[in-house]
């Protein structure tokens, strides 16, 4: 029933989609829901009940899968079927490597160029997250983390790293939201950002950039708990990801 009733609401969430952007309307937001993990790693995608509960054709489901595919986010298994990908370990390191090494760069030119304006913009975020938090709303915690990262990268004056970061790190953000639960990690991560806005708008360059480098290195420390907590979520380097696929195409 409660699952019934879930996919009537996002019929209505969906809905707005016959339109001419309804391929981007559900490649974003069928890419949403596989990092957001409502589609959890392992999981049996359909076409015919995708296109159901979208209330599309079958057709850009089908093109949603094939761009995914591309990003290693769907994985299609002759004589198994369409799933989502189970999270790779490979990928989430190199996607951490690549980000701080971008932002750390990034970051001199963010205190050096940060007005009071822009102050207050991430201390606006800031307060945001703080309430999504008090709320229990981790999808909505994990979009003000990304604003906010994002703001300082173009307070430095380089809003393009942005889209270079987002396109390498949906493995990554897997293994982010998959964490946020815990209250302790939530609760350390808000800090961190508190932290690390002070540090920048006071022009403390190496305070900051300690911290920052601490911050995005914390995935790498509750990766491997996460691995054990989590099995069948992970692909490991050395191993081909065509175990049996979960036998549900909803998520969470």
């Amino acid at each position: 029933m409660a699952e019934r009733t879930a996919q009537r609401g996002r019929r209505v969430q969906l809905s707005r989609m016959r339109d001419s952007s309804t391929r981007s309307q559900v490649y974003t937001q069928l890419r949403a829901e596989i990092i957001n993990l409502a589609m959890q790693p392992g999981q049996v995608l359909s076409e015919s009940e995708l296109a159901e509960v979208y209330g599309v054709s079958r057709t850009p489901v089908r093109e949603a899968l094939i761009r995914l595919a591309g990003e290693n986010l769907v994985e299609v298994v002759p004589q198994l079927g369409t799933f989502v990908s189970r999270i790779s370990v490979r990928e989430v390191t190199e996607a951490q490597f690549i980000r701080e090494t971008l932002e750390r760069a990034s970051l001199p030119h963010a205190i050096k160029r940060i007005t009071p304006v822009d102050e207050a913009l991430l201390r606006a975020i800031l307060a945001r997250q703080s309430a999504a938090g008090l709320r229990g709303d981790l999808v909505e915690w994990f979009s003000t983390d990304e604003e906010l990262h994002r703001a300082l990268l173009e307070i430095a004056g380089h809003p393009k790293t942005w889209s270079v970061v987002s396109s390498i790190k949906a493995h990554l953000d897997r293994v982010r939201m998959l964490s946020l639960p815990d209250p302790a990690i939530l609760s350390s991560m808000h800090g961190q950002h508190a932290t690390l806005v002070d540090h920048v708008a006071a022009k403390r360059t190496l305070q900051a950039d300690k911290l920052l480098t601490q911050h995005l290195r914390g995935v790498l420390g509750v990766l491997e708990p996460l691995e054990k907590q989590h099995p069948d979520y992970f692909v490991l380097d050395d191993e081909q990801d065509v175990r049996s696929p979960r036998p549900s195409t909803r998520g969470r």
